[in-house]
């Protein structure tokens, strides 16, 4: 199994970074990679089990599952159901900590997947600095950071 994991600092209230990537469907709002996203069904986006049915602007096309939301801790978990990546097993988790020195967040995205060990590094890359790293970026760009 392979392990991904980023964090960076946000000069912005937990409060205020939760309120943009809470939404599992708003993923087109903030993050640069994402042309538009449906949830399928009709259901909340907020709803445990919901499938949120994405393209990226290169075409390709991402099915993710909501497994968890937590309001009390700031964090989302989601899997992959279906990508161009080739990945198995991927689950990943976003989480919000208030920094109470500065009124600042502190994020950590995390993800763990199966793959075919040639593509592990190709992978990790793409993961770790492709999607989560560029999305803390855009983050940092709308509410603040260095």
């Amino acid at each position: 199994m392979v392990e991904v994991y980023k964090s960076t600092v946000i000069d912005a209230p937990a409060d205020r970074v939760w309120g943009v990537i809470r939404d599992f469907n708003g993923l087109p709002g903030w993050h640069p990679a994402i042309a538009e996203s449906r949830i399928e069904q009709s259901h909340p986006a907020d709803k445990v089990g919901c499938v949120r049915n994405f393209s990226l602007h290169d075409g390709g096309r991402i099915r993710e599952q909501l497994l968890a939301l937590s309001d009390f801790d700031f964090t989302c978990v989601y899997s992959i159901l279906e990508s161009p990546m080739g990945v198995d097993n991927y689950v990943a988790t976003l989480r919000v900590i208030p920094i109470t020195d500065g009124n600042r967040s502190f994020l950590e995205w995390s993800a763990e997947f199966d793959c075919p060990e040639p593509r592990e590094s190709e992978l990790i890359d793409l993961v770790g600095n492709g999607v989560f790293q560029r999305g803390f970026n855009a983050l940092k760009e709308r509410l603040g950071g260095r």
